[in-house]
């Protein structure tokens, strides 16, 4: 070789020994990391109801006596209006960790279950005992709501977990940061920064239940690297979350309730409508009541709407760019813009409140997941346009209907499937703690929240104990005694 090309590669291969080394260093820290946990996870299985309250009332008090930080973070990451901040991340939080507060104890209680015929003198119970080390990979469109409500479940359920906060919200990642530093020992809670290198680096390892929050496409990772350690997943994903709006809806309120469920965060929300079915005789109307809306809530120009407090912004070049080329894909297509289309890139990353008709359904806006400030409006004279729409694509993570007619409400929710639904209001499912929360195959697997959040990080474990059951008499050898005892029971059971 050359003293040319000896030159030419050898810059290069001393970068690469730092880079490996810090590679090296970052596994070995989370192994590290992981072994305590799986070392402590045992002690914490013995942990007590008014244990894990006590640390559920401080993690909610720290949050709450830190929100300044939490707004300054929310704000530097994407301009997140405080009262967003209030009602999605701390408000979401505080919840949480009250009902976990109120109801743990009885959470905590075995469960009797009554016998069968099959086991008829025994006496069996339910016991929820923690799944161990977890693993909770947190997105960034709510950075304190989607990593701290996972860590309330695990936490009241007695688990160790390791978090990862996405990179795209340094900032609040970086108050996380300190925040579970401030709170816990690491070999109860830790928390990694870092790109997709450290999830991946994470996914490797064996953890027992793993807690993703993202999109299916990443959820499939996940669920694949699960798979290798047969690692118990729990996935919030996402889609194309459909709205229908009836002729007899309340026009006004249904407009009011789209533009609030679509437009907070910018349209960064799992469970924002991606697309509405409005029935023809009320399209009009529909749009001219969103339009109003909008012009209310954001201001009716575009100097307004980019001064105004209320309104967030796209988290990042990248995303601001991957939306804007859904919004020229539409409008190239034919799509007529009705509101907003104004886009401001320059490290503003603003796209206005905007809504789009006469909208392709082969376009790129119908096929994925906006999660931005885009809501195209289609219309239908028949239901059942719509129905089958909605069921020719993935199941989605939410689903909206706006209608006076009850038995509209109920075709529709018969005939179609999705995560979760609402009728007459949009984005209430997710705050609602007696309910489950989560969605069904491509927009997720398995359920958050309340008691269902306790039991996702919990393991189900059967117990029956014998009083005076009578299967020893059913025992080999199988003698004439035997044989007609069996018999007898079959026959009874049938």
């Amino acid at each position: 070789m050359s003293a040319v090309a000896q030159s030419a590669i050898q810059p290069e291969a001393q970068q690469a020994a730092p880079e490996q080394n810090s590679l090296d260093a970052m596994h070995a820290d989370m192994q590290r990391v992981f072994d305590k946990q799986k070392a402590y996870a045992l002690t914490l299985r013995n942990s007590t109801p008014a244990e894990r309250i006590a640390k559920l009332k401080k993690l909610r008090d720290t949050v709450v006596a830190r929100s300044d930080e939490i707004y300054k973070a929310c704000y530097a990451d994407f301009r997140k209006p405080e009262t967003e901040v209030d009602l999605a991340e701390i408000f979401s939080v505080v919840a949480e960790a009250n009902h976990a507060i109120k109801h743990l104890k009885k959470w905590m209680k075995p469960v009797r279950v009554m016998p069968t015929k099959a086991t008829f003198g025994t006496r069996s119970y339910i016991k929820y005992e923690p799944m161990g080390v977890n693993l909770i990979i947190a997105p960034w469109n709510y950075p304190i709501n989607l990593t701290i409500c996972p860590l309330i479940s695990a936490i009241a359920a007695g688990n160790t977990a390791i978090l990862k906060p996405s990179e795209m919200t340094p900032n609040t990642t970086a108050f996380l940061r300190k925040l579970v530093a401030d709170l816990y020992d690491e070999q109860e809670v830790a928390l990694f920064e870092g790109d997709a290198a450290v999830s991946q680096a994470l996914l490797e390892m064996p953890f027992d239940h793993i807690f993703f929050t993202g999109s299916p496409a990443v959820g499939k990772i996940v669920m694949s690297a699960a798979a290798k350690h047969l690692t118990k997943v729990t996935l919030e994903l996402g889609g194309k979350s459909p709205v229908i709006v009836d002729k007899t809806a309340n026009v006004k309120n249904a407009a009011k309730s789209m533009a609030f469920t679509k437009f907070s965060n910018n349209g960064q929300t799992c469970i924002a409508p991606d697309y509405v079915y409005v029935h023809e005789d009320v399209k009009d109307e529909f749009v001219r009541e969103l339009k109003n809306t909008i012009t209310g809530s954001y201001g009716d120009t575009l100097d307004a709407q980019l001064a105004t407090p209320d309104y967030a912004r796209i988290v990042n070049e990248r995303h601001h760019g991957r939306v804007k080329a859904l919004l020229d894909d539409a409008v190239q297509r034919g799509a007529r813009v009705e509101a907003g289309g104004d886009v401001k890139g320059d490290g503003e990353n603003f796209i206005s409140p905007t809504v789009l008709t006469n909208v392709d359904k082969a376009g790129r806006i119908m096929e994925e997941e906006i999660f931005g400030p885009l809501l195209p409006i289609l219309t239908y004279s028949d239901v059942n346009e719509a129905i089958d729409h909605i069921n020719a694509n993935q199941k989605p993570l939410a689903l909206y209907v706006y209608t006076k007619d009850q038995k509209f409400a109920q075709n529709v929710l018969q005939n179609t499937t999705s995560g979760d639904a609402c009728i007459n209001t949009g984005l209430v499912q997710y705050l609602h703690g007696n309910l489950p929360f989560g969605g069904v195959n491509n927009s997720g697997i398995g359920k958050a929240h309340g008691i269902y959040g306790f039991r996702t990080f919990s393991h189900e474990r059967s117990v029956v104990r014998d009083i005076f059951a009578s299967t020893l008499l059913m025992a080999p050898p199988y003698n004439a005694f035997v044989k007609w005892l069996v018999k007898f029971a079959v026959k009874h059971m049938t």
